[in-house]
């Protein structure tokens, strides 16, 4: 069940329990590091651009691991290029656009943006100014839905983007970050998140959205196996024929036997 708020009816930030949960991330990390040497059978990419945004307070080298696995599978992928993610701005909104025409001008083809927390956040605002010249966008545990202050990382946010604010988190404002896009979306999203309320991540229903639960922790998205394997899915999908992401059946001969597969996908 949804944790609400008493008072406002919104989701509650996890708890610090939840948040203590976190250091899980290195586990992950060191998990998928050796379980994806061997990548035969995963989905291969078409050769077709990505571009890889991070989360809040994090920079490129948070999404080293993310990127290099998405080349191993035959994309070509850039970072987003601005450095350590510090908050939204409109002058940062006109650079990734223009980062997002560039790099389709530069391989003519259209590019599929895959966004880490409070960077999946800005995929969406590209593909939805932009979306004749957008793939798909894939979110990774991002707080499009409800306020931020959903979120652990709130306080901080506040703090450092006090000046931004007032016109960022209207209600208006936030019904249209939460409106949805015109190009296939994809949010994969966890209950046990430590970071981000998970409901703030869930995509309304649609011919072109689906929501895909994994098992990892906030900081863990960019190198959980779980994640990969759904993101190498989505990406490998035929230009304009997108189908919403269909879970291994339980008696599909897994890659792995003693992993099990907690993937299921939730609304599509």
């Amino acid at each position: 069940m949804p944790r609400l708020d008493a008072t406002s009816g919104a989701p509650s930030a996890p708890t610090l329990w939840m948040a203590r949960r976190e250091w899980r991330a290195a586990l992950e990390l060191a998990s998928s590091a050796v379980r994806t040497r061997d990548i035969a059978g995963w989905p291969v990419g078409d050769g077709h651009p990505v571009i890889v945004l991070p989360g809040f307070l994090a920079g490129p080298e948070s999404t080293v691991f993310l990127r290099s696995h998405l080349r191993r599978l035959g994309y070509r992928v850039h970072d987003w290029r601005q450095g350590r993610n510090l908050g939204a701005s409109p002058e940062l909104a006109a650079r990734l656009e223009d980062l997002l025409l560039e790099v389709y001008d530069r391989y003519g083809r259209r590019v599929s943006l895959v966004g880490w927390s409070a960077g999946g956040i800005y995929a969406r605002e590209m593909a939805r100014a932009l979306p004749h010249y957008t793939r798909s966008v894939v979110t990774l545990g991002s707080p499009f839905r409800h306020h931020p202050a959903a979120t652990r990382a709130w306080a901080m946010y506040r703090v450092m983007n006090r000046h931004h604010l007032d016109q960022m988190f209207t209600e208006e404002a936030l019904a249209l970050r939460a409106a949805p896009l015109k190009v296939p979306t994809t949010s994969i999203w966890s209950r046990t998140d430590g970071i981000v309320a998970w409901e703030c991540c869930v995509l309304d229903p649609g011919p072109l959205a689906e929501n895909v639960e994994v098992d990892a922790t906030h900081l863990g998205y960019g190198h959980h196996l779980d994640t990969l394997r759904v993101l190498a899915d989505r990406l490998a999908q035929e230009e304009g024929a997108w189908r919403p992401w269909v879970a291994p059946t339980a008696t599909a001969a897994p890659e792995h036997p003693d992993d099990g597969d907690p993937l299921h996908d939730v609304a599509g």
